[in-house]
């Protein structure tokens, strides 16, 4: 037994990525985000203008196979559900190439958002123009957008906590947090946080 859990630390960490520095282009706190629309699992199209009407929104890049996803879906089931109706939707978002990241497909998508029970759109970035703009490095990666006057201003970059094994043994949990702290007029506690996961695969 002990030998198999090694062996998927191993792995695990195998498909870690360290932090990365974020391109000089990409998006920085403070910054306001430019419309983008993707396709959801539902085959319809999704645009962030669509949720002008809240008051933020928490966008997720993750993805399928990435064993750090996996740990941390439910999770972002439960922000969807604690914040959706105080303004705060979940909007996830699979950056990876398909032909790269074996099951990272359309067709996977829609089978993974639906054995999960996925409560929010699930948006595949065709032709990988969208998580570069945010600078997205992994999955999962989180990036809160406040609405201000109809724009969308960069508020939170990071992780959702700080234990991706055990969201009991969590001692921050730096979403959730920070969301709070925008619905109650404040800025976030904290701003940036180092996201542990997957590298987000491209094609070389």
């Amino acid at each position: 037994m002990k030998a198999l859990k090694s062996i998927f630390v191993l792995a695990i960490v195998a498909v870690t990525v360290a932090f990365t520095t974020k391109a000089k282009d990409a998006y920085q706190i403070g910054d306001k985000v430019d419309n983008f629309t993707l396709k959801n699992i539902d085959g319809k199209m999704v645009s962030l203008n669509d949720y002008k009407d809240q008051q933020g929104v928490i966008v997720v890049f993750t993805c399928n196979h990435c064993p750090y996803s996996k740990m941390y879906e439910d999770r972002i089931i439960a922000l969807d559900k604690k914040y959706k109706s105080k303004g705060y939707p979940v909007v996830a978002i699979n950056p990876n190439d398909p032909a790269v990241s074996q099951g990272d497909d359309f067709d996977s998508m829609k089978e993974r958002a639906k054995s999960k029970g996925f409560t929010f759109p699930y948006l595949f970035d065709d032709g990988q123009k969208v998580f570069p703009k945010f600078g997205a490095t992994r999955t999962p990666h989180v990036f809160i957008l406040k609405n201000e006057k109809k724009n969308f201003v960069l508020s939170y970059i990071g992780a959702i906590d700080d234990n991706a094994r055990d969201a009991s043994s969590a001692n921050e949990l730096y979403v959730e947090n920070a969301v709070d702290d925008l619905l109650a007029g404040k800025s976030p506690r904290k701003t940036e946080t180092k996201a542990i996961g997957c590298s987000i695969k491209v094609a070389k």
